[in-house]
C-alpha cells in the first residue's frame, strides 16, 4: 500500500512543511520505506542559512518510524519521543546538495506498547548517506 503526503500527515504529529516525507512506497510488519523530496525545498524548516545538514536525516528516519508505528496500530498518531540514537554513520555532509530523491528505510528491531527500536538508513539513489539505530519511547495513549 502506497501512502501520499496527505495520508502521512494524518498519521504523524507533524504539520505543514514539517511533515518531511513525500510518500510511503512499501511497508510490512517489520519494515517501512519512504520517499522524500523536501530536502531540496528552500523552505524546509530544518534548513539553516548554511543548508540542510546530514543530521536532519535523523528526523526523516524518525518520521518514517512514526508512520510505521501508526500503520501497525489503529492508524491514529501516538505521541512519542526519540529516546536515543546510536551507531550513526554519516557518508555525506548535507542533504540539500543531493539532487536525487531520498529513500528512507526503517527496520523494526523490537517494540511493544512502551516503545520501539529501529535500524534506519537514508539513501540518494544507490548512495548511502546515513545509517544508525534509534529508540522511540511512546507516551501513554491518553497523554497529550
Amino acid at each position: 500500500m502506497r501512502l501520499d503526503h496527505a495520508a502521512i500527515a494524518a498519521r504523524i504529529p507533524h504539520a505543514g512543511a514539517m511533515c518531511l516525507l513525500h510518500a510511503i512506497t512499501a511497508w510490512n510488519a517489520d519494515r517501512i520505506e519512504a520517499l522524500a523530496i523536501s530536502h531540496r525545498a528552500a523552505n524546509n524548516p530544518l534548513r539553516s542559512t548554511a543548508g540542510l545538514g546530514i543530521a536532519a536525516g535523523i528526523e526523516y528516519a524518525a518520521q518514517a518510524m512514526a508512520v510505521h508505528g501508526s500503520l501497525l496500530g489503529d492508524g491514529t498518531p501516538r505521541a512519542g519521543r526519540l529516546a536515543s540514537v546510536r551507531g550513526v554513520q554519516t557518508h555525506a555532509h548535507r542533504l540539500d546538495l543531493e539532487t536525487q530523491d531520498l529513500t528512507v528505510v526503517a527496520r523494526r528491531v523490537s517494540g511493544d506498547d512502551a516503545g520501539m527500536v529501529y535500524d534506519f538508513e537514508l539513501r540518494a539513489g544507490e548512495r548511502l548517506l546515513m545509517n544508525g539505530r534509534a529508540s522511540v519511547a511512546l507516551l501513554p495513549a491518553d497523554s497529550a
